[in-house]
């Protein structure tokens, strides 16, 4: 297998007050493991920063201008408790989405078999009109929009097993049947979306709210039972991945129980999934995990099962 990893140094650059779980720190630990001589055989590129045209696939203009115009000479702008701007973050999320779009067009043309974007800041929580949850635009959703709008694929899928709901992505794609989006994730927890009865327009979305403390039998469970033949049974032509790893057993936000063998158990299915349908084609997108240490040693194995369509 040939896994394309994208990022761009901007992604560090977009910074938050001190003590924010969602800092720099969480690129370094992951460009680090991924540096070591085990990942020699990842093909590598910088993103390029997404166009005004591509996001407005997945977003709001007024969002886009709001964000420039908040962005501070220096200091920090606060969008809200959790959602800050610095000088640099409107590029960083340029770069953000624009390693998704790359990644995206990168697999459709066979450049790569699959890709990980490790970027920041992430995506999910981000809707069509608001940037909220650290999240300043959707990076998956731009990606996904993009694959069905200029791409020409018909039917792409978002499987989010980041602890939290991604609201965002459900915003954006809530009537749209070209995109099935599927999610695990703690619930009740923040944003307080994800119910299992929001289904969206099309029955397009499936949410498989899960309780504190699950762990891995109960989200092998949702994955096998209902995802995974979701999934079947739309038949993706591309298949994208919203790759938060804070349901780990370690992570300090949520209080889920994952280990890095759950990761690797979903990455072969969806694997095994996309090969069936979508000619193998996935592009995994960062989204939460922070505890540095877990979050490494799962982006580590998620993107070593990417590379060689197995778990160890």
């Amino acid at each position: 297998m040939s896994t394309l990893l994208v990022h761009h140094p901007l992604c560090e650059e977009h910074l938050v007050p001190q003590g924010h779980p969602e800092s720099p720190r969480r690129l370094q630990a992951i460009l680090q493991v991924l540096g070591h001589a085990t990942f020699g055989d990842l093909l590598r590129a910088e993103a390029p920063l997404a166009e005004e045209e591509h996001l407005l696939l997945a977003h709001d203009a007024g969002l886009i201008a709001a964000l420039r115009e908040h962005v501070p000479e220096e200091g920090l702008f606060a969008i809200d408790a959790d959602t800050h701007l610095s000088p640099k973050s409107l590029d960083a999320a340029l770069a953000a989405a624009g390693a998704a779009v790359f990644a995206t067009q990168m697999v459709a043309e066979r450049s790569a078999d699959n890709a990980f974007c490790a970027i920041r800041p992430p995506g999910h929580h981000a809707e069509r009109h608001k940037s909220m949850g650290f999240c300043l635009f959707n990076n998956v959703a731009v990606a996904a929009r993009y694959a069905t709008e200029e791409l020409g694929a018909e039917r792409v899928a978002i499987v989010d097993f980041d602890v939290h709901h991604g609201n965002g992505t459900q915003d954006i794609f809530f009537d749209d049947a070209q995109v099935l989006y599927c999610s695990t994730h703690q619930y009740p927890a923040y944003p307080g979306t994800g119910d299992a009865s929001e289904t969206g327009a099309h029955g397009n979305i499936v949410n498989c709210p899960l309780p504190p403390q699950a762990g891995s039998v109960q989200f092998r469970e949702a994955m096998a039972r209902r995802i995974l033949p979701a999934l079947d049974a739309f038949q993706p032509e591309f298949v994208f991945i919203s790759a938060g790893f804070d349901a780990h057993a370690s992570d300090p936000l949520a209080s889920m129980n994952l280990s890095e063998e759950d990761y690797a158990w979903i990455t072969l299915r969806l694997m095994e999934l996309a090969d069936t349908h979508a000619q193998g084609r996935i592009v995994s997108v960062l989204e939460g995990g922070y505890d540095l240490k877990a979050l490494a040693a799962s982006v580590a194995v998620h993107v070593r099962v990417l590379m060689e369509g197995r778990t160890a």
